[in-house]
């Protein structure tokens, strides 16, 4: 069971722990988080991987996140960048940290078809580590995306803003 004031990243990382052994638990994982940030629902990311601080994503090429060139959107990869890379940050913080997203880059290597797989490592530096510091605190995390044959299609910078959690905080995430 999950403390009435854990922290967005706790609880993720409980509610992944009780459901990435079953059938079909990472799939339900990935549709809560989808039902929790409901424009992120769109693109039908499937989170393969969750710990502290990581996230490996997979999002199938559809006709539903597919642009006129016939390739993956350029937002849909945005999008899956960004939660991939919220998620290796929600997981990363302390208890006492809350985030939010303040900037978002995108580099497109190339056209994005087939399976995608995005990776996103986030560790959380020195003042906000240790409790937040005095102040608020800009963390910058990429996640990469990679085609099928391992290509790199395209890089997402997000820029956090990191600080203190005061009680009746929410989500965190922007």
């Amino acid at each position: 069971m999950t403390r009435d004031n854990a922290s967005p990243g706790e609880r993720l990382l409980v509610q992944w722990s009780r459901l990435q052994g079953w059938p079909g638990g990472k799939a339900l994982f990935s549709y809560m988080v989808g039902r929790g940030a409901p424009y992120t629902g769109t693109i039908g990311a499937h989170i393969e991987e969750l710990r502290p601080g990581y996230v490996r994503a997979r999002l199938r090429d559809r006709k539903q996140v597919r642009n006129h060139l016939d390739s993956v959107h350029a937002v849909a990869l945005a999008n899956l960048g960004e939660v991939t890379s919220g998620l290796a940050t929600l997981t990363a913080l302390p208890p006492n940290v809350r985030g939010i997203v303040t900037e978002l880059a995108t580099q497109y290597k190339k056209k994005a078809r087939g399976t995608l797989i995005a990776e996103s490592h986030s560790k959380v530096p020195g003042p906000a580590a240790a409790g937040g510091g005095e102040g608020p605190i800009e963390h910058q995390v990429e996640a990469v995306i990679r085609d099928q044959s391992g290509d790199e299609v395209a890089r997402v910078r997000v820029t956090w803003l990191l600080s203190p959690r005061s009680d009746g905080d929410g989500e965190g995430e922007g």
